[in-house]
Formats: C-alpha cells, structure tokens, sequence
C-alpha cells in the first residue's frame, strides 16, 4: 500500500512519533503537536526559543527566484504564529547533481537577499550535490527566533468566544504556482490579463506583514490570542488544525470566507475548490471576543484585508461549516486536492 502524498496525516503522527521524541527535556514547553507551527524552548531570565522547520523548495522550471522565495516565506510564515519575525536560519541543501553552480549561485543570492529583508541571519547548515536527486525538494531549513517567554504565541492558544479572521484570500499560492506552471492554458481560458495577474499574486505567500500588524510592533496589542500559518488543506484545513491544536470547537459561516475573483475562476478550471487548496500567504487569527474590528483596522492601515469568518467554541460543540443556515460537521481532508489537479493537468498535457 503506497503513502499518501503531501504531510503526514494526524493518525501517522499520534501513531509513530508524539510519544517518541527523544529525552524529555522540561525546558521544552511546545513540543510536536498536530496544527501547532513552532516549537519552543524556555531559556533563562524569561525568555523563550521558538523554532520551525521546513523542505526547501527547489523548482527550475518556476524559477530560482521564485524557488528561493518560497524556501525563505513558508518558513518564516510558521514563525509570525509567535508574532515575530525569524532571527537565524540553518539550512540543508541537498542539490541536484546536474545543477550548475551558476544556477546555484543564483538561487542562493535570492535566499540570502531574502533573508536578509526579513533581518534573518543564516548561521550554517550543510551544501550538498546528490546523484540521482530529481525532487522540487532541495532539503529542509530552520528558522530560531528569541523572545520574551511571556509574549510568543502559538496555535494552541486559541479560547472559546474568540473570533476567527482570516487574512487575504484562500487559496494565494495554489492560483499562482498554477497560473505561472500552466500559463497557456490559463490564458487560453481565462484570458492573459488575468494570467498575468494570478501570477502576480505569488509574492503574496508571504504572511509575515499579516502577523507583526496583527500583534502590533514589540507585541503591542494583547487582543490577539492565536495564529495559524495557512498550508496543505487550506483555509478550512488550517482552522481545523487551529482548533483541534487548542482542544476547542468551531464554528465558520461559509459565506464569510474571503474567496478572490482571481482564486475562484483559476481554482474552477483545475476543478479545485479554493477553501481546501494549499493557501500560503493566508493567515488564520484569534482574537478575542470583541476585538475583531480592531484588528481588521490594523491589517487594513497595511493595505492588507481580513475578514471575521466564524468564532472558538467548546470542544463539545465540534468544528463545523456553516451554510444558508445550514450546519454541517467540517471534515478534515488529509490528502490536499492540489496535488492531484497539478499532476492531472501535468499529465493532460496542458501547458
């Protein structure tokens, strides 16, 4: 029986490796946990380590910068769930035989130039070229970040009564990796203007700026209670995983989920439904109950939008979608649909 594509399902995790991490070090206050994007380590006087990990991104034929923006954003976007931006970085190449050092040269100029924005200091890892590596995979980095203790956030956090934003649209970095992957076909359907626009909406899969306005700078606002990155499974996938993280319920108003002109018309021709399809560049957020309107305020001094979608209820009330009043359990898919529509329409043929 082959494995399912893409992260490992909850039932893998709970079964191999929760209750075997290695020695039980106290210090270690976040741990691996379903849904929860850091780990964090207490240090003294009060201060904490948060850390994430994630694959490198390494796709020739979307582009070296592009790849590299990826490799740098997906990972410092798991960070900004603490409400701070990533501080030193380790990275592991493991490269392609084939790949020239000229190309190389190229994709790590970007990853320095990239970090190097944010304020991350890259301080070492491991470079390496590998026979027979022909993954988009290019190995895995880590992001530290150090902070006061008390401050850092994390998924698990949410309480019932909160309210659930959403960032952005669904499905951001799902419309534009295929837009830019199958370009004729897009604008064969959908017309070249909004092509080119789906395409530039791929420096958008940053969540970052979403974050540190959402906390305000040096943790300003304490309304904000919990952040989820917006990965595999989309924006119902990632409440799911927020709420279940905080051993809560939750209840989402289907009609409030922010859906982009742009997202809908290139997820309709992949027949992909944009609230299940991989979203980077979306954060979820809790916030407390009230204070919805003035974190939307916040993000929108940033030019950047966020809709209130639903709220953290009791555990016993259960995680569900709600449509024309209609109230439905929210399933939790552990396969995400992209994956099959790329390699359907890789394998159509479309261009």
């Amino acid at each position: 029986m082959s494995n399912k594509l893409g992260k490992i399902d909850p039932h893998v995790f709970e079964q191999f490796i929760s209750n075997k991490c290695g020695f039980n070090r106290e210090e270690v206050s976040i741990g691996p946990e379903f849904g929860v994007d850091v780990s964090i380590v207490d240090l003294p006087g009060s201060m904490a380590m948060a850390m994430t990990s994630d694959p490198l991104t390494l796709i020739p034929s979307l582009g070296l910068e592009e790849s590299a923006w990826l490799s740098v954003q997906l990972m410092a976007n798991d960070m900004a769930t603490t409400g701070y931006a990533p501080m030193y970085g380790q990275f592991v190449l493991n490269l392609p035989g084939n790949f020239s050092k000229s190309d190389f040269q190229t994709y790590w100029d970007y990853i320095h130039r990239f970090c190097s924005k944010i304020g991350i200091a890259i301080t070492g890892g491991h470079t390496g070229f590998i026979e027979g590596q022909n993954s988009t995979i290019a190995g895995g980095g880590t992001f530290i970040s150090i902070a006061p203790k008390n401050n850092m956030l994390v998924s698990k956090y949410a309480k019932p009564g909160d309210a659930i934003l959403v960032t952005k649209s669904c499905a951001i970095s799902s419309t534009a990796i295929l837009a830019m992957c199958f370009p004729e076909t897009v604008t064969n359907k959908l017309g070249s203007e909004m092509q080119q626009q789906a395409c530039a909406t791929f420096y958008q899969t940053s969540s970052l700026e979403d974050a540190l306005a959402a906390v305000g700078q040096n943790r300003g606002y304490n309304d904000v209670t919990a952040m989820h990155d917006v990965t595999e499974g989309g924006v119902l996938g990632a409440i799911y995983e927020l709420a279940t993280a905080s051993n809560n319920g939750a209840f989402i108003y289907n009609d409030k989920l922010p859906i982009g002109i742009l997202q809908n018309e290139v997820c309709k021709l992949f027949s992909l439904d944009p609230r299940y399809c991989i979203g980077a560049g979306s954060m979820i957020i809790t916030c407390k109950q009230g204070s919805a309107q003035k974190v939307i305020e916040r993000l929108a001094k940033e030019n950047i939008s966020c809709s209130e979608v639903g709220k953290i209820v009791q555990k016993h009330l259960g995680i569900k979608l709600i449509s024309n009043d209609i109230v439905n359990d929210l399933l939790y898919n552990e396969t995400d649909p992209y994956w099959a529509a790329f390699f359907k329409a890789f394998n159509s043929g479309w261009k």
